[in-house]
């Protein structure tokens, strides 16, 4: 009889946690310029994610629970792309901190990591939003589209703050726990596999992830000041119809604190957990 073939095999959690270390140096030492272009990508990424996941759910007459499943299956195309086309997301990066924990980096290199990844995915997921409101795609359905747009957007900026912070750790523990999973994948299949739960979890459960939020209300404030009058007489809407959507209610009612909680989830649920776990107690190599 021929041995197994363990190549093949997943890596065990012992081993995701040396690879998380890992990737989080090669991210934390990464140049400028290209940090930024990845993160840029990634904010795209995900926004084309939530578009897709706002068109699935358009005037669905399916129960609740179901109309969220499906809008969180089809979302997990955004982190999907980021993953498997290669891509610095925000969300994903807190998990730096295991190489942070480790002394492999500098809380200065993790800061700086994240500023230019959180720069880097609000202009890709804002240009994406302009493109798809230039593109018409908001008029589909006879408005429909555009109208749960500026639904889901004006419950995102009517969130009170706790309420964000703690929808921004719930959701960003499942999509670090979605990244964490990809690490032990030996496939491109695998990695689609591992990724669609979480991801698929957090949008039905209605949790808060900074970086789409970063496409879904600007799209929204955009259809709402920017839309013709044709728009709204085909949905059957008016922009008062949406009392909480405005740019600062999406600052300070929903991207500060869902960031927060993202920062949280991430790096203490997740990284800061399996760092203890796997990785406490190792002799930390020398910084350079």
């Amino acid at each position: 009889m021929t041995e197994p073939d363990h190549h093949l095999d997943a890596l065990l959690p012992a081993e995701m946690a040396e690879k998380a270390e890992q990737v989080g140096v090669r991210k934390a030492r990464m140049d400028a310029p290209r940090l930024f272009a990845l993160a840029v990508l990634a904010g795209a990424f995900i926004a084309l994610g939530g578009a897709f996941s706002t068109t699935a759910m358009a005037g669905s007459t399916l129960p609740y629970g179901i109309t969220r499943l499906v809008g969180g299956v089809v979302f997990s195309l955004g982190l999907i792309l980021v993953i498997v086309g290669g891509a610095e997301l925000f969300t994903g990066n807190t998990l730096i901190v295991m190489a942070w924990a480790g002394r492999k980096v500098r809380t200065v290199e993790v800061l700086r990591n994240w500023t230019i990844v959180y720069l880097g995915n609000f202009v890709g997921a804002v240009g994406t939003a302009a493109l798809v409101f230039l593109s018409g795609q908001y008029r589909m359905g006879n408005g429909v589209a555009g109208a749960s747009a500026l639904a889901i957007a004006d419950i995102k900026c009517g969130l009170e703050f706790m309420p964000a912070v703690a929808l921004g750790v719930l959701c960003n523990a499942l999509v670090c726990l979605a990244v964490w999973m990809s690490f032990g994948a030996r496939s491109v299949a695998d990695k689609v596999l591992v990724i669609v739960p979480p991801i698929a979890g957090f949008v039905a459960l209605g949790f808060e992830h900074s970086v789409a939020n970063m496409y879904f209300v600007p799209l929204a404030l955009m259809v709402q000041h920017l839309a013709p009058p044709e728009f709204w007489m085909s949905a059957g809407k008016t922009g008062g119809d949406y009392p909480h959507l405005n740019w600062l209610a999406f600052f300070t009612n929903n991207l500060l604190p869902v960031t927060l909680g993202n920062i949280l989830g991430g790096s203490v649920l997740v990284g800061t957990m399996y760092w203890f776990i796997y990785l406490r107690g190792r002799k930390p190599d020398k910084q350079p």
